[in-house]
């Protein structure tokens, strides 16, 4: 039995160093999820295991209210850390360089907390411990698996270094932008640089289609909708004297919404081709989907909002444009039952706090792990 709920957070932020020093990339985090439900097992949690590496804590399931559901995602990035902190990762080229281990720290100490006081529940209250929510799909594995059988509603939040901290965001409707990907190979016939009349030149190929791209957003989409179509990466590896035969552009998309993600990959492919045929060379376009819009359900959101402003005060909400245009996987919850997703600023001024999600300077702030863990016990109808 803990003394007090401070000592509680002081468990979780140990526990979030440990995850830091030994981060799991994507469907492998084996010894995360050994780690989550040892913790489990010491402090008398019922769970379910779901999709390997996933597992739900249990409480109160035989009340007969709302079940609510919380989520944190447990994978790390395949990143070379390069802060100074005495918890870097012990591994090379895996950190938690997006605060995940913040999020199943903090779901850790409402798990310890709803446990020792599980008489005071009104509602069954699911933990979802998840993993692959980096590009994964573990989401829709845990929804296929059955991991929200019967549960009513679910909330779930991430931290976010461009707000500042005790602000946070929870809009009605898409807080953050669906994504996919575009991988595109132009095959010419490579030669000499001297002799370029005698070639089918892929680079320059490559060159046009990546300028022609831009016109999506600029003309074939209304200035009022939120889009990005970024062109990441121009492969055409050869020498300083030779035309390649083959090069690949490759690059993202962010859409608020199915239909415009519907549009965006049409206009790749319609370009893309015709591109092909200006500079006669062939093409191959790939285009992959990955997450739709995370968005937030009405009646979700305004709760969310209200338990906001009680845990981080008045002036809780922040300015930052929605939606964001990154992506997550709690869309599918979303678009499977009611439930809201919230951004939590984490910037109190610190420089590794700073840092953006996916930068090897990245550091989780420990500093949110009492306040949105009373965030969302509260948000389980738990009165903290």
């Amino acid at each position: 039995m803990y003394k007090n709920f401070d000592d509680v957070v002081n468990f979780a932020i140990n526990f979030r160093h440990e995850l830091h020093k030994n981060p799991e990339l994507t469907w492998e985090e084996t010894n995360t999820a050994k780690a989550i439900r040892e913790i489990l097992d010491n402090h008398n949690i019922t769970y379910k295991t779901y999709a390997n590496t996933g597992t739900v804590a249990l409480f109160a399931q035989d009340k007969k209210g709302l079940h609510i559901a919380l989520r944190g995602d447990i994978d790390a990035l395949p990143l070379e850390e390069k802060t100074n902190v005495e918890y870097k990762s012990t591994k090379a080229k895996c950190m938690h360089a997006c605060g995940h281990d913040g999020h199943t720290a903090t779901l850790m100490a409402v798990a310890i907390w709803l446990k020792q006081n599980e008489k005071k529940l009104q509602n069954p209250v699911s933990l979802i411990f998840q993993p692959a929510e980096e590009g994964g799909h573990g989401a829709k594995k845990m929804l296929e698996e059955g991991a929200l059988k019967n549960v009513d509603m679910i909330f779930g939040w991430h931290n976010w270094p461009a707000i500042k901290f005790g602000q946070a965001i929870c809009p009605e409707g898409t807080v953050m932008a669906g994504n996919g990907t575009f991988h595109i190979t132009l095959k010419g016939q490579g030669g000499h640089s001297s002799q370029p009349e005698l070639c089918r030149d892929p680079v320059l190929a490559a060159s046009a289609l990546t300028m022609a791209l831009q016109q999506i957003v600029s003309r074939q989409v209304a200035p009022q909708d939120a889009v990005v179509v970024s062109v990441t990466s121009i492969d055409a590896p050869s020498g300083v004297t030779v035309i390649p035969d083959i090069a690949k552009v490759e690059g993202s998309i962010r859409v608020p919404n199915l239909k415009l993600k519907e549009k965006v990959f049409k206009q790749i492919k319609i370009i893309s081709q015709n591109i092909a045929t200006t500079y006669n060379v062939d093409i191959d376009v790939e285009l992959r989907d990955r997450y739709n819009a995370t968005i937030n359900h009405k009646e979700a959101s305004l709760k969310v909002r209200k338990v906001l402003k009680e845990t981080l005060g008045e002036q809780w909400q922040s300015d930052i444009a929605t939606p964001i245009m990154a992506s997550e996987d709690f869309s599918y919850y979303l678009n499977d039952i009611p439930g809201a997703f919230a951004l939590i600023g984490s910037d109190d001024g610190e420089e590794k706090h700073q840092k953006a999600c996916h930068n090897v300077y990245y550091d989780f702030n420990d500093k949110l792990i009492k306040p949105v863990s009373i965030t969302l016990m509260k948000l389980a109808n738990f009165d903290f």
